[in-house]
């Protein structure tokens, strides 16, 4: 019989969520972690790139349906002060 996927417990936010791989990242690149752990740390992370991506997503086509469809760049506020001309 397969193992049931255990449910992970994701951040609130996606700001929650990117702080806490942002920890880990550092704690790998640091070397602090032993082999089961940095296993562990791996597996943490890639969830969190997940939960981030499907967030990003979900933002993406809320912005695709306040645009109508049809995403536009931002307009660049003229910050010198001038007003060409």
């Amino acid at each position: 019989m397969a193992k049931k996927p255990v449910p992970v417990d994701l951040p609130a936010t996606f700001e929650l969520a990117m702080a806490e791989l942002e920890q880990l990242i550092a704690r790998m690149e640091a070397g602090e972690l032993a082999l089961e752990a940095s296993v562990a740390a791996y597996q943490r992370g890639a969830e969190l790139v997940r939960y981030c991506a499907q967030q990003l997503e979900k933002v993406e086509g809320q912005v695709k349906i306040l645009e109508g469809e049809m995403l536009k760049p931002f307009a660049v506020a003229d910050t010198t002060g001038e007003n060409g001309g």
